[in-house]
């Protein structure tokens, strides 16, 4: 070996070693780490777990959750983002839907909340939405059902006057710890809320929308990281990701936005009606942030979203909110 070469190597390996020894001695130095509680970065302090131990029937009412959902974000101020539009949203009695259907109020539209069969809660929404000065009006059905979606979007267009912006949100998830145990019944329900339920609602609403609109999906991160024990649910998940990005390039031409949301562990009706009450009590607990988040920290992204003030040069993309990497 050349001895230039070898007086290069050992250069650096002294400055190698040189570094290794300053960061042993500083680790030697630091006291153990401590745990660091939940992360709270909002404009107000978040529940974390544990949470009450609770497991709730489905379709799941947001009145029977403990801690309640957090979805009135009295810390946003509208500006007339969605000023003079109309926006159905599906699921829109609880949960995300009830967040995004108050925030959109707030910014000036009019909402048709779409439900399954919770009255109370709907009704909430409904008094909600009256409350920030805007129309609403409750259509309880399931989107399932190609017949009720094409009923839903022409009562909204015929009761509100048009139709802007298409939230499609509403979804069925139910564990399965077995992967042979998922029944086919399952299975269906799964796809067919999940899947069918965004497929009729976005093409009854497309006939009415103008260049200017938006559809914005709710999607999940178990679309884009799996869920061994939500293996249907992944599925429709990743599905209705591809669909968002297949529709955008469709309906381009056409001037109509579609967009999707992806959200992590968020505190709805969703999962104490699906997990068990002990996973219930530790939910959210395994994301970095060591919490769910709550309804309304992630309907400000579907204002985004929906608003062409916003987003006039976003399509086909997903946006995860899943409480950091």
């Amino acid at each position: 070996m050349p001895s230039d070469t070898k007086t290069d190597t050992s250069t650096t390996v002294r400055k190698q070693r040189r570094i290794q020894r300053k960061v042993d001695a500083d680790d030697r130095m630091k006291p153990k780490s401590t745990p660091v509680g939940a992360m709270q970065a909002g404009a107000r302090k978040y529940p974390a777990p544990p949470f009450p131990k609770q497991h709730h029937p489905k379709p799941g009412h947001e009145a029977e959750i403990k801690p309640a959902p957090l979805y009135v974000a009295p810390f946003w101020r509208g500006s007339g983002k969605l000023e003079g539009k109309v926006a159905l949203v599906t699921g829109g009695d609880s949960g995300i839907g009830r967040a995004v259907a108050v925030l959109f109020a707030r910014e000036g539209a009019d909402i048709a909340i779409v439900y399954l069969s919770e009255d109370g809660d709907a009704e909430v929404t409904k008094q909600s939405v009256e409350s920030e000065g805007g129309r609403c009006i409750t259509i309880r059905g399931d989107v399932a059902d190609r017949n009720f979606c094409r009923k839903a979007v022409a009562n909204t267009v015929k009761q509100l006057g048009g139709l802007d912006v298409l939230v499609n949100n509403a979804a069925f998830q139910v564990h399965s710890t077995d992967f042979a145990d998922l029944t086919e019944e399952h299975f269906d329900t799964t796809l067919k809320t999940n899947l069918y339920g965004y497929f009729h609602m976005a093409q009854e609403a497309v006939a009415y929308m103008k260049a200017g609109s938006a559809i914005v999906n709710t999607g999940s991160i178990t679309g884009i990281d799996g869920s061994k024990e939500l293996i249907d649910y992944s599925m429709t998940k990743g599905g209705i990701h591809a669909f968002t990005r297949a529709l955008s390039g469709n309906l381009i031409g056409k001037g109509i936005r579609v967009n999707a949301v992806a959200p992590g562990p968020v505190w709805t009706p969703l999962n104490p009606s699906e997990k068990q009450a002990d996973d219930v009590s530790k939910f959210g607990a395994k994301t970095p942030m060591k919490r769910p988040a709550q309804p309304e920290e992630i309907a400000p992204a579907y204002v985004f979203l929906a608003s062409p003030q916003c987003s006039s040069y976003i399509t086909g993309e997903i946006l995860p909110i899943i409480g950091g990497y």
